[in-house]
């Protein structure tokens, strides 16, 4: 659990660093983004041993039906995350939309999962991703909204969700946790 807790600690320590702490970080150039870069692979990897080696603790047990309601929380999430890059009609309808993405994804995890280390990555994630948009609203109130662009664009982002999410759920199945029902 301690290695869990620490991968959390370094991903929202780099991922803030900017925000708290702008002249520190303006100070270290290019090569800051290159040290935030490492120490988020860093934090993955600590947050990933760390859950997969925490002790099963349960809290609660999720009702069967919440696995529907993840399945499709995760494919709005993915959705979500693909409009910070569509140049679709879609463009600017969301000022953060990853993060919101990261906000549906833990909460459509808290749904399924009711263990100590679930409850410790995903809510941990969730009041990350809370603190960085007011973080990032508080330094720059004002969002230049980006004009929107071509509705065929918005197409392409519906199919690459559904391939993402069909990857996602692959990537599961690979790693022995069965997404769906059954």
């Amino acid at each position: 659990m301690g290695l869990l807790v620490l991968g959390l600690l370094i991903w929202v320590g780099a991922h803030i660093f900017k925000r708290v702490a702008p002249e520190q970080r303006a100070a270290m150039g290019d090569k800051g983004k290159g040290v935030v870069a490492v120490l988020l692979l860093i934090s993955l990897g600590l947050m990933i041993w760390g859950y997969r080696g925490a002790e099963f603790i349960p809290v609660w047990n999720p009702p069967a039906f919440m696995v529907h309601i993840n399945n499709l929380l995760m494919l709005i999430a993915v959705f979500v995350f693909g409009m910070s890059a569509t140049t679709g009609r879609l463009r600017g309808k969301m000022r953060h939309p990853q993060l919101t993405s990261v906000k549906i994804w833990a909460v459509a995890h808290l749904l399924v999962n009711g263990d100590v280390a679930s409850i410790i990555l995903f809510g941990g994630m969730l009041a990350w991703a809370v603190l960085e948009v007011i973080l990032i609203n508080k330094a720059v109130p004002v969002w230049d909204r980006p004009q929107p662009g071509e509705a065929k664009k918005d197409v392409v982002l519906v199919v690459i969700t559904l391939v993402m999410f069909g990857l996602m759920t692959g990537i599961h199945a690979w790693l022995g946790v069965w997404p769906f029902p059954g």
